[in-house]
């Protein structure tokens, strides 16, 4: 069983009527929730908590988190930064969603801006499956239609992606690289742009089933963790 924790700030759903009656029990809620439907094991973690959550001991149960973030980026404590950064060099896997592209731990592990363009106008999205043998897109089809999804745009100031999974196109002729892939030491990661706190995008059989899908694909292989440092030879010199 994959053990998944789902990080939120968890601030617009108790400040913002909106937000909170669009994701009554919060966007982590809400996450956990379709999650959970399937063969995960779900935890929550939210950054008002001690640790925002994220002790040693839940990242080190955590076969891979999930983040959204949006307000409060610059209140989540670099050594927690440290700790999600460590376990992702050691294998565990991380899902970046939405306004999460520009959280500490994404921007660390990119070593980029992670800036971009963006537009809240409440109109429609078309995410586009560029990718179509990948595990991630499995079940999705060509396109996944979005109702109302906020506008970002390109140039999206990230390193260039191991893989390409979607690209999305909006109304005022923008188009973003909103499905990527990436790796860092062990971890993989998968950064994926629909989310916006008010806009019903966490409701999306679609948008759910790519989110299950990378959880899956994130998790952490059997493979044993490499020895690093001072290496005893092998082979024993013979004169």
């Amino acid at each position: 069983m994959i053990h998944v924790t789902v990080w939120n700030e968890f601030r617009h759903e108790k400040t913002d009527e909106t937000v909170r009656n669009m994701y009554p029990e919060g966007i982590h809620g809400q996450i956990a929730a379709f999650l959970g439907e399937d063969d995960f094991d779900v935890k929550t973690a939210t950054l008002d908590e001690p640790e925002h959550g994220l002790t040693e001991q839940v990242l080190a149960d955590t076969d891979v988190l999930v983040w959204w973030g949006h307000m409060a980026h610059d209140e989540v404590d670099d050594a927690i930064v440290a700790r999600v950064h460590q376990r992702v060099l050691e294998g565990m896997g991380l899902i970046v969603l939405h306004s999460g592209h520009f959280s500490k731990i994404f921007k660390t592990l990119m070593g980029t801006s992670c800036d971009l363009k963006w537009r809240v106008d409440d109109r429609h999205a078309r995410v586009w499956n560029v990718n179509p043998s990948h595990p991630i897109v499995e079940g999705v089809g060509e396109y996944i239609e979005l109702e109302q999804e906020e506008m970002y745009g390109e140039h999206f100031d990230i390193p260039a992606p191991d893989e390409l999974i979607f690209v999305s196109w909006f109304p005022g002729g923008e188009v973003f690289r909103s499905g990527c892939t990436f790796r860092r030491g062990n971890g993989k990661i998968f950064y994926f742009q629909p989310g916006h706190e008010t806009f019903p995008s966490y409701y999306n059989e679609k948008v759910q089933k790519v989110i299950k899908n990378a959880a899956r694909w994130c998790a952490p292989t059997e493979n044993s963790y490499p020895y690093y440092g001072h290496f005893q030879a092998l082979e024993e010199e013979t004169k």
